[in-house]
């Protein structure tokens, strides 16, 4: 018997390393610890599924729900911020405000919005409310976090209009001297699916004519910036890296698109934008990567253009080739009028390359670009700061972010 149940505890140790282990890149920080993250949104996230295969409930509430529980266990408080949640034109945003100074000078700000893949997480969890918190802090300015709405409650635009509409409420010179705001001293900035909606909401503010206040910083974190190309180099090379593997990034499109799982393969190997698919045609050349990559970026990785493909996908989901949804796919004379822009990449990221993208089009454009790029940092690491998710990437990434902002805000 004692022997049986050693081998069965053996087994079971084995299963356990093997749903764990993955091959990763020698240069990614922390492997093993970045592993077992992985494998545990692995399982949470199967079990969402299988929640949702038996309709029982929708599979991103349920995560949701687990992300929201999980996350009061992390909650890093700082006495000298002010914390008080608001509504801006119907939408629920968090202030974070450092305490006034007597005579100081009006604040700088920032407008945060959270990436979760338009889907997940909150501005109130604490994942982003440390973030937001510590921003505050080191800079001294006032951080608006937006609250927009999620996928399963609403699908796109409804994310970008919230996002625009707190923006813009914000940017009035009357909320903004009610916080002690300098109108000139305003960045927008997100991570992930909320740098998608920062970079969408500040080519948007940047063509209004009767906005008085606009942005003076753009400060996007390893941002998703287009649905044209899911085979440019990073999506080949990190299609299997955790946290963010590539057939996790096409359902969060999918999602965000309320369309059918069906059409995930299709997506994955390119057929939405095949050459015979006439709709992607005055796009292909914005996001030609050949030209606008890095040969250290290229490698030797192929283009993925199908010849016949299936132009009912564009039909069925026109977003896909909506600017709102793929800021990268914006004409020039929309990235002529950006702000200087910061652009944190990882190299172990699908997403690497349309932030590189995005970069090299805004500097072909006369918009002064940082990109700042991680060798050893992977998708989502800037909010991991805090046990027992804290990684080195995250602090890392961070603190070059914070620094930016205060050199240049």
């Amino acid at each position: 018997m004692r022997a049986a149940g050693l081998l069965l505890a053996a087994a079971l140790a084995a299963l356990a390393a093997y749903y764990v282990y993955l091959p990763l890149p020698g240069a990614v920080s922390e492997p093993w610890k970045l592993m077992l993250l992985d494998a545990t949104f692995r399982a949470v996230q199967q079990t969402c599924h299988l929640i949702h295969y038996l309709r029982l409930s929708h599979h991103l509430i349920v995560l949701n729900f687990v992300i929201r529980t999980f996350d009061k266990l992390k909650f890093v408080s700082s006495e000298d911020i002010n914390v008080m949640d608001a509504v801006f034109d119907g939408v629920e945003v968090r202030v974070f405000e450092p305490p006034g100074k007597g005579d100081e000078r009006l604040r700088r700000s920032v407008v945060y919005i959270h990436g979760g893949g338009w889907a997940l997480a909150s501005a109130r969890t604490s994942l982003y409310n440390n973030l937001c918190r510590i921003m505050a802090e080191s800079l001294n300015a006032v951080v608006v976090s937006v609250e927009y709405r999620l996928v399963p409650e609403v699908r796109f635009p409804e994310q970008f209009h919230d996002a625009l509409r707190a923006t813009k409420h914000f940017l009035q010179p009357d909320v903004l001297a009610e916080y002690s705001v300098d109108p000139n001293r305003i960045a927008i900035s997100g991570d992930s699916a909320g740098g998608n909606l920062a970079a969408a909401v500040c080519q948007q503010l940047s063509k209004d004519e009767h906005l008085t206040v606009k942005p003076k910083l753009q400060a996007l974190i390893y941002p998703v910036l287009q649905a044209f190309d899911f085979n440019t180099p990073s999506y080949q090379q990190n299609m299997n890296m955790p946290v963010l593997p590539r057939y996790v990034m096409i359902n969060y499109w999918i999602d965000y698109f309320n369309a059918n799982y069906d059409l995930a393969h299709s997506l994955l190997i390119n057929n939405h934008t095949a050459l015979d698919v006439g709709q992607a045609l005055s796009f292909r050349g914005r996001l030609n990567w050949t030209s606008l990559l890095p040969s250290s970026f290229k490698k030797n990785y192929k283009p993925v253009i199908q010849t016949t493909g299936k132009a009912e996908i564009i039909q069925e989901i026109p977003a896909l080739l909506d600017v709102r949804a793929g800021p990268l796919l914006a004409e020039n004379e929309t990235l002529q009028l950006q702000p200087k822009t910061y652009i944190l990449t990882c190299e172990n990221d699908v997403l690497r390359d349309d932030g590189v993208m995005y970069a090299k089009r805004l500097q072909n454009a006369g918009v002064e670009v940082t990109l700042d790029h991680f060798d050893d940092c992977f998708h989502g690491c800037m909010i991991f700061t805090v046990w027992p998710t804290d990684f080195s990437a995250g602090i890392q990434t961070r603190n070059s972010y914070i620094k930016w902002l205060d050199e240049s805000l």
